[in-house]
């Protein structure tokens, strides 16, 4: 088995988006059908995104366990939520789609459509009954130029959060800024809250919402939440600041879906709207997959888990303290995956550090990202 390349990964990360994989931003991806597309345009509606391919996988076709376990008969509600949430974990195959829709302003120009693809697997970080929490790790292979097998490549991905009646979660207000969100009994009684971490576990956003069940399916809609700019979009645009929308997931007897309704908005400040460009649709399917050598990310996460572990506490720690965080989008030129990334990579590379000096450079390094809330004068992201 080659050792997994996350140094090269390191690299790609840094053309990833959460939750999107752009390998390659400005080429058109392959030639894929674009549905609801703008057949009067003028314009090049060929969609852009990751423009590689990978080996061959083969996808499960029968009813999964995990959807098995969901389905049972003397199931409680709030078990059943549970099932449904852990039934997303597994090895998948995952395809990314997002197109505009609809323009608001006179002589609107759609963006190009946007497709991508990855395989990872999902593990289970913690299943403490009410708490959930579900890490997103990349491994993947690519075919190069010359037919040759390139990989895998291991990349840390996103991470999503589940709360069972969860009283507060920290929501996106833009400009880097999060701000504490508060709901009383009940108001929160038997939904589940969702928060999703970035790939460096940084904040991103959060809502509550409730689990459904038919034979067919379970599925979780997000009340409306704002999001940061994808990396899909900020590195090409900078005409809008929040994706305001809904995040429905969907659980399938083969694997999950989930779905974004988004409007692009421009933001006169903090949590203020001041005008509305466009509204966007996003599916990313996750199609569960067999004979599928997760080895190369189970070794990453087994060597780099504790850092993480702490990364996670401080972000616990600052939530709990702070009913206001604000992330500064660069210092120094670099985005604060990569002093993260790299220390990772140093840990499954075979340095040692021990607990108290990770602690101590999460916490020095995240410091150094963190601004004022309250300063207005500097506001951007």
């Amino acid at each position: 088995m080659p050792r997994p390349l996350t140094r090269f990964a390191a690299v790609v990360a840094l053309l990833l988006l959460t939750p999107s994989l752009a390998l390659c931003q400005d080429e058109p991806a392959r030639n894929y059908p674009s549905v609801f597309s703008w057949p009067f345009l003028d314009a090049d509606m060929s969609p852009r995104g990751g423009t590689t391919e990978g080996p061959a996988v083969e996808t499960v076709t029968e009813t999964t366990e995990a959807f098995e376990r969901l389905r049972a008969d003397t199931l409680s509600k709030f078990e059943r939520d549970r099932r449904a949430i852990l039934a997303m974990a597994g090895t998948y195959r995952l395809s990314f789609d997002f197109l505009e829709t609809v323009g608001y302003a006179p002589g609107f120009e759609p963006a190009r459509p946007y497709q991508s693809w990855g395989t990872e697997h999902i593990y289970v970080v913690e299943d403490a009954g009410e708490r959930i929490s579900l890490q997103h790790v990349l491994i993947m292979s690519v075919i190069d130029g010359d037919g040759e097998v390139m990989g895998p490549f291991v990349t840390k991905h996103w991470r999503q959060d589940w709360e069972y009646e969860n009283p507060e979660v920290h929501t996106y207000r833009g400009y880097g800024t999060w701000a504490r969100e508060t709901r009383d009994a009940p108001a929160r009684e038997g939904l589940w809250s969702q928060t999703v971490w970035q790939v460096d576990d940084s904040p991103r956003y959060a809502a509550w919402g409730e689990w459904r069940h038919t034979p067919e399916r379970s599925w979780w809609t997000s009340g409306k939440t704002w999001r940061p700019l994808p990396r899909r979009e900020f590195s090409v645009r900078d005409d809008y600041d929040v994706l305001a929308g809904t995040n429905t997931h969907i659980v399938l007897p083969t694997g999950w879906v989930q779905e974004e309704h988004n409007v692009k908005a421009v933001l006169a400040g903090p949590g203020e709207v001041e005008s509305r460009l466009a509204r966007e649709i996003g599916i990313a399917r996750y199609e569960r997959i067999r004979d599928f050598d997760t080895t190369p990310g189970d070794d990453y996460w087994s060597a780099t888990s504790a850092f993480w572990g702490e990364v996670r506490a401080y972000w616990a720690r600052a939530m709990e303290e702070d009913k206001r965080i604000r992330l500064r989008s660069e210092v120094d030129g670099r985005q604060l995956f990569q002093p993260l990334f790299e220390r990772a990579q140093a840990i499954f590379d075979g340095e040692h550090f021990t607990a108290a000096e990770n602690r101590s450079f999460i916490v020095k390094t995240l410091t150094e990202y963190r601004a004022d809330p309250d300063d207005r004068a500097t506001m951007e992201y």
